[in-house]
């Protein structure tokens, strides 16, 4: 039977691409792998991995350790690095082949260029940069009645739209992070989504599960005139980029810097410092160019958990919020007692944190010498 991306019910499983650079798996898999098990549980179906590359077959095996059932695997000398062309024609012609229902891409820099083409071709939806996913079991029909005031039963739809069928429910800030919009692609298949690095917590490695993992080569033709793009050189970013998602402690500032920016940043860095840490910042200080927006924490930044995580001067708007509430511990200094974030935070001082952080800086190093 010829593809056809509008016939649901001949979709089943759960997909996630495996992104791997230079022979190495990105962290971002073994999230989504994890989150892709939860998602393949509800749906009671099957998850597997997708995995392009050369001779990649040795990374195949740890995805079973994260709760993937198996591995697809393309290996040829054409793969070995990401190419548009490449990727999307063997991932594209092995979605028409196997008809999985769900779909799932990090949205890295590769899988921001690979989904969207791939969703193209496949004439079917993608939602971009998604922060949590659902499965709706209960269908469209019960997601448009509770999620809204419309009168359904007065209102004149294509009944395609309504059929009962389970959806991806995937969730993205909308219009500059100031609300969250949940999206169904309700009419074809697979669902496809990016989720942001970060995002999804990756579950315990388990050994039996990487034993039985089941890999598999399908056949499958790429030849170098498919292929537009010739890779010369791979060289790495001189930049230097913060580390917030890798960070154990995290010192953010917010607006409560801004009668001494300059000052207030070399605060939250002295106290990073001390504490092995790194700074972040809310969204606010990055928008009035503070500070770059690689230090950003929240819906339109980084998704992170460290062990301890310091707010200085940060309100707690619900975009920042979201970006930093599973942090282990919370510790919220801001001058309004009233300020959102004491409502998450473990531990929260009331006061000037120009006047209070010296004084923590000043006891972490008196702490220091006695040890």
């Amino acid at each position: 039977m010829a593809y056809d991306s509008s016939q649901i019910d001949a979709f089943k499983d759960v997909w996630v691409f495996c992104e791997q650079r230079q022979g190495k798996m990105m962290p971002t898999t073994f999230e989504l792998v994890s989150e892709g098990r939860k998602l393949a549980d509800e749906l009671g179906c099957k998850l597997y991995g997708i995995l392009l590359g050369d001779d990649v077959d040795g990374l195949a095996k740890a995805l079973g350790g994260y709760g993937a059932d198996g591995v697809y695997v393309y290996n040829s000398p054409l793969l070995k690095n990401y190419t548009t062309d490449g990727y999307t024609k063997v991932i594209s012609e092995a979605v028409q082949e196997f008809k999985p229902e769900v779909m799932l891409f990090g949205a890295s820099n590769i899988g921001r260029d690979l989904a969207p083409r791939c969703a193209a071709r496949l004439h079917t939806g993608l939602c971009a940069d998604c922060t949590h996913l659902d499965i709706d079991l209960d269908g469209y029909i019960n997601f448009l009645r509770t999620g809204s005031s419309l009168d359904v039963d007065n209102m004149k739809f294509d009944t395609r739209l309504f059929d009962v069928n389970t959806n991806l429910k995937m969730t993205r800030p909308a219009f500059g992070g100031h609300l969250m919009a949940t999206i169904v692609c309700p009419r074809f298949r697979p669902a496809m989504a990016t989720v942001r690095p970060g995002v999804m917590q990756k579950c315990p490695y388990d050994e039996a599960g990487a034993a039985k993992v089941e890999i598999m080569h399908p056949a499958f033709e790429l030849a170098a005139g498919d292929i537009e793009t010739e890779v010369l050189d791979i060289v790495k970013a001189a930049k230097k980029m913060v580390d917030l998602i890798g960070a154990d402690v995290i010192v953010s500032v917010g607006r409560g810097i801004a009668k001494d920016i300059e000052g207030g940043i070399a605060l939250a860095t002295e106290l990073a410092e001390l504490l092995g840490g790194v700074v972040g910042s809310s969204r606010a200080c990055v928008d009035a160019g503070w500070i770059s927006a690689d230090h950003q924490v929240g819906q339109t930044g980084k998704t992170v958990h460290p062990r301890i995580y310091i707010a200085l001067g940060i309100s707690g708007a619900i975009q920042h919020k979201a970006g930093m509430q599973d942090s282990e511990c919370i510790i919220a200094i801001n001058k309004n007692e009233a300020a959102p974030i004491f409502e998450i935070a473990d531990y929260g001082i009331t006061g000037d944190l120009f006047k209070v952080v010296p004084l923590l800086i000043d006891s972490i190093k008196a702490a220091k010498e006695i040890a």
